[in-house]
C-alpha cells in the first residue's frame, strides 16, 4: 500500500475561519494519499498586513509549532509575503517547508513562457513595495539572468492592490470583492504592455477567486487572449511542490526534530 502524508497548513495570522476557508480549498480528491491539518495562530494579528505583523506573528507561532515538527512530512506557510517562519522552521527542521509566496512564484517560471511575465495581485497597497521587493530578492536568489543590469526583474511585470486587508477581503461583500479583484486585475494587464503571462493571487484569503481574476482578464483581453493567463493560486502551488519533495526525499518523513 502506498504511504500516506501528512502537511500541516500553517495560517500565522489569528483569524481561524481564514484557516478553515484554506483547508476547504485543497481539493482533497486529487491528493488521495495526503492528509492535510491547519494550524492557526491562537493569538496575534488577525491579518498580515506588513512586515511587522509578519514578525509579530512569526514569534508567536514559532514555539507552538515546534514541538509538532515530529508529526507531519512537510509545512506550508500559508501567508502571502517574505514570511520569516519559513526560514525560522527550515533552521529546524530538514523537512520540506515553503511558503506560499514562494511556491507561487516558482510556479509561474515553470508554466509561462520564456518571453512572458507573471504579476501578483493582493491586498493592501503597502504590498505593492513589499512584494516587488519579494520578487527582487527572491529572483536574484534563483539565477542573475532575471535581474536585468539597471536592477530590474525582467520577468516580473509588478502587483496590483485591492485597498483591502486579508481579513477585510476575506469578510468583503461578493460584489465588492468582484470589482475590487476585477479592477485591479484590469490595472496589471495594461501595465504590463502585452506581455503578462501569468497571475499570482497575491493573499491565502484569495484561494478560489481565481475564476473571478480569469474572467477579469477575458474582460480586458477577449476571451482567446483572456483564457490563456494563468492564474496560479499560491496554497496549491505549495502543496504540489511539497508532496513532490516529499516523495523524491521520503526518508525526511522518518528524521525526528531534536
Amino acid at each position: 500500500m502506498e504511504k500516506s502524508n501528512s502537511i500541516l497548513i500553517i495560517n500565522p495570522n489569528s483569524t481561524k475561519s481564514m484557516g478553515e476557508s484554506i483547508l476547504q480549498a485543497i481539493p482533497d480528491l486529487a491528493f488521495p494519499q495526503t492528509k492535510f491539518d491547519i494550524f492557526t495562530s491562537p493569538s496575534g494579528p488577525p491579518s498580515i498586513n506588513d512586515n511587522e505583523t509578519a514578525l509579530e506573528s512569526a514569534s508567536i507561532c514559532l514555539p507552538l509549532l515546534e514541538p509538532l515538527l515530529d508529526n507531519f512530512d512537510g509545512f506550508i506557510v500559508a501567508c502571502y509575503s517574505v514570511h520569516p517562519l519559513v526560514e525560522m522552521l527550515k533552521s529546524r527542521t530538514p523537512k520540506p517547508v515553503i511558503g506560499i509566496f514562494e511556491a507561487s512564484i516558482i510556479t509561474s517560471l515553470h508554466q509561462i513562457g520564456a518571453h512572458q511575465q507573471f504579476g501578483i495581485i493582493s491586498t493592501g497597497k503597502i504590498w505593492e513595495r513589499l512584494l516587488t521587493e519579494g520578487v527582487h530578492g527572491f529572483m536574484s536568489g534563483v539565477g542573475n539572468e532575471y535581474i536585468s543590469d539597471s536592477g530590474s526583474c525582467n520577468r516580473f511585470s509588478g502587483v496590483e492592490t485591492t485597498g483591502l486587508n486579508a481579513k477585510e477581503l476575506h469578510d468583503a461583500p461578493p460584489e465588492e470583492l468582484s470589482k475590487r479583484l476585477n479592477d485591479a486585475t484590469k490595472r496589471l494587464i495594461k501595465s504590463s504592455n502585452g506581455g503578462l503571462g501569468a497571475i499570482c493571487l497575491g493573499c491565502a484569503a484569495m484561494t478560489e477567486l481565481d475564476t473571478t481574476i480569469q474572467h477579469a482578464c477575458v474582460e480586458e483581453l477577449g476571451q482567446e487572449a483572456g483564457s490563456r493567463i494563468k492564474i496560479i493560486d499560491g496554497v496549491v502551488a505549495a502543496v504540489d511542490i511539497i508532496l513532490g519533495q516529499i516523495i523524491s526525499n521520503p526518508d525526511l518523513s522518518r528524521v525526528n526534530f531534536k
